[in-house]
């Protein structure tokens, strides 16, 4: 395997965890801005007021974008690990 196909691979690979982590940080970003100005809002300082719709909201996200994320790991599998184990 040589340098540039090594960086190649890699690089590929980083995008494909880029994008495939994408849905649920930009829901956990949300979900925390909108808890952070409620609580601002409101003067409550609950520990449980963030961590709950928050967990609800990341796995909903992750149930809902479970295909896209497979898809996009497959593809990048079949489409560059398996042809560099195989030798192509």
């Amino acid at each position: 395997m040589g340098e540039a196909l090594f960086f190649d691979t890699l690089r590929e690979g980083l995008w494909v965890a880029l994008l495939m982590s994408a849905p649920i940080l930009g829901v956990a970003l949300v979900t925390g801005l909108v808890i952070g100005l409620f609580q601002a809002l409101t003067s409550i300082q609950e520990m449980t007021l963030t961590f709950v719709p928050k967990m609800i909201a990341l796995l909903i996200t992750f149930w809902v974008s479970m295909s896209f994320m497979t898809s996009l790991l497959t593809g990048y599998f079949h489409g560059t690990i398996v042809p560099l184990i195989a030798g192509g």
